[in-house]
């Protein structure tokens, strides 16, 4: 998506008032256009009309207070939209993202979102743009209302000023239906881009191939890549593009419970890794922290220390995730000797700042060894470094050294640290998930 401009007090005023009228389920009547008169409407105030309706009309409520950003945990599973309303129809027990959503707001979000699509243009004689056309496709393909959204695309792209629909709008579309669960749809989308007269670039091809992975289809996913690999083709295969693939072959391995698919599939992840070096790709250091995580997890400590050493000849430089992988590898094992070297490694390097997710396997091992004094060491040493640790974590330790009878190693100013710091966490969640509040101690 392309970040947009902040809308000025004036422009911020008018974009209220609508919103405020598609959740009372009020018409745009002659009140609202004439206060709206005298204010031009731009492409950042429709663009935020249409960009905000999502969220009051199609979030559940279980999605309330989550992490700002760009990652999403897409479904595992191609959804059946059909099904699914059948299933609501008859009282049904709906599971997966369409479990928690409310359809009548959904419904309404979206037939306001039309509504103001249209109004803003005949009542102002505003001029749609690309922008504005692709926050209204998203919104169609929020609400999973596919037949609406191809009708709307068709629709845009025939019109006379032309290039409504471009293919950063399908790009966007097959992201979110992506994320939606609707792998199958958007590869439709994908092979409609010539029908609404685009051209798939690497970020496309991208796009589809990450979507398709994500729910294990690799065959298909291979196929877009062998006609990204033919000679002259005009979208070849980027650095991101094998990066997808090594990271999805080494996620979906340990997702088997069979020996012989784990190895399939890190060979697999290997095989392609090669090729990438091969054909003359820089493999970066996201690439590296994928396979070395695959690795690890499948106890290949022997590879993985080789593509440690193979980026560091390579002037890639490793970084916290890459120290991470082996910490929790040796912390396993119990080598946990080799775990606080990679820790002190990582620090005197300056590869990166060890965190809680650093120090927790270490600490958690020590307490397994019967090393408490050591575990609490390095606990007063990850709260001198800035860091909290999980709630679970200070309670073992202090549970370990209450069984030994050390209670006094555990310094008061490190106790109230930690536990304001938890109680900090509480107090962030229970503003929008008040039923964790029973669980504060």
């Amino acid at each position: 998506m392309i970040p947009s401009k902040p809308l000025s007090g004036s422009c911020k005023s008018i974009v209220q008032q609508v919103l405020a009228a598609m959740i009372q389920n009020r018409p745009f009547d002659t009140c609202l256009t004439s206060s709206a008169t005298n204010q031009l409407w731009s492409v950042e105030s429709v663009s935020e009309v249409l960009r905000s309706i999502p969220r009051f009309f199609f979030q559940s409520p279980k999605s309330i207070g989550r992490q700002k950003g760009f990652r999403h945990r897409a479904p595992l599973k191609q959804r059946n939209i059909r099904i699914e309303r059948d299933k609501l129809l008859n009282c049904i027990l709906v599971l997966g993202p369409a479990s928690h959503k409310d359809p009548q707001k959904i419904n309404l979000g979206l037939a306001k979102a039309l509504e103001f699509y249209n109004w803003v243009e005949t009542q102002f004689s505003f001029v749609h743009n690309d922008r504005t056309c692709r926050e209204m496709a998203c919104v169609l393909a929020r609400a999973n209302e596919l037949k609406s959204l191809w009708e709307f695309l068709g629709r845009m792209a025939r019109r006379e000023n032309g290039g409504l629909v471009t293919t950063s709008t399908v790009t966007c579309l097959i992201k979110i239906l992506a994320e939606e669960g609707l792998v199958n749809e958007a590869l439709a989308a994908f092979y409609r881009m010539k029908q609404f007269h685009c051209k798939p670039d690497v970020y496309a091809y991208n796009t589809i191939i990450h979507a398709l992975c994500r729910i294990g289809n690799f065959r298909k996913a291979r196929f877009l890549l062998e006609q990204m690999e033919l000679p002259g083709f005009r979208c070849p295969p980027d650095t991101f593009t094998y990066t997808i693939f090594i990271s999805s072959y080494c996620k979906y391995s340990l997702q088997t419970g069979c020996k012989k698919a784990i190895r399939r599939r890190l060979w697999e992840a290997n095989h392609l890794f090669r090729i990438m070096i091969f054909k003359g790709f820089v493999p970066d250091v996201v690439t590296y922290n994928c396979l070395i995580d695959g690795c690890c997890k499948t106890y290949r400590i022997e590879r993985a220390s080789e593509l440690f050493d193979d980026m560091i000849r390579r002037g890639c430089l490793p970084n916290r995730v890459t120290y991470n992988c082996f910490i929790r590898y040796y912390s396993a094992v119990s080598e946990i000797t080799n775990a606080i070297g990679m820790l002190r490694r990582m620090k005197e390097m300056n590869h990166g700042i060890p965190t809680s997710s650093s120090y927790t396997p270490i600490i958690h091992a020590l307490c397994e060894e019967g090393r408490v004094l050591e575990a609490r060491d390095f606990l007063v040493e990850l709260v001198g470094g800035g860091s909290i640790p999980r709630e679970y974590t200070y309670k073992l330790v202090r549970d370990k050294l209450n069984l030994i009878g050390e209670t006094d190693f555990l310094w008061d100013s490190v106790c109230k640290k930690v536990e304001d710091g938890v109680m900090y966490r509480y107090q962030q969640v229970m503003k929008f998930k008040p039923f964790l509040a029973n669980k504060i101690p």
